[in-house]
């Protein structure tokens, strides 16, 4: 199976936080100036949220702070929990946490793999992890919606 294939594969379950434990990745659903930042990676022509493996000694909110400004240049920001999710493919698994970030500066974009940052109004059909995003993003949008409905 090829790189892309097992991109395109991933699938993925969500639980609530604190669900699931032994953590191996974060995935950092980002919004600036009222819309979404996806990063593209150098090697590839779709579109990702921000993320990555967490480092030894690092907790899952260090990794996604650290993560968002390497791929994103993300300078100020607020971050949220979102939920836990398990991604599988036909080769393994692994558990992850979900955070949204809030933007509310970016700086320059730090030499990393990704090659750009753009906004998008809507998720856009060439994303790198097609089975996954769409599903974090729903989750990271309806924990936005219950803190507005909260406000109100």
């Amino acid at each position: 199976m090829t790189e892309n294939n097992r991109r395109s594969a991933l699938q993925c379950r969500v639980a609530p936080l604190g669900q699931m434990g032994d953590y191996v990745f974060v995935v950092v659903v980002s919004e600036f100036q009222g819309k979404l930042m996806l990063s593209r990676h150098r090697d590839r022509d779709t579109w990702e949220t921000q993320g990555g493996h967490i480092e030894p000694g690092e907790t899952p909110l260090e990794a996604a702070r650290r993560e968002l400004y390497e791929e994103s240049g993300a300078a100020e920001f607020e971050l949220i929990p979102v939920c836990d999710y398990l991604g599988y493919n036909a080769t393994g698994q692994a558990a992850g946490q979900v955070f949204y970030a809030k933007i509310a500066r970016m700086g320059p974009m730090p030499e990393s793999e990704m090659a750009e940052t753009r906004l998008f109004d809507a998720l856009p059909e060439n994303l790198t992890y097609p089975q996954v995003t769409p599903k974090l993003y729903a989750q990271a949008r309806l924990l936005q919606k219950e803190k507005e409905n909260r406000r109100d």
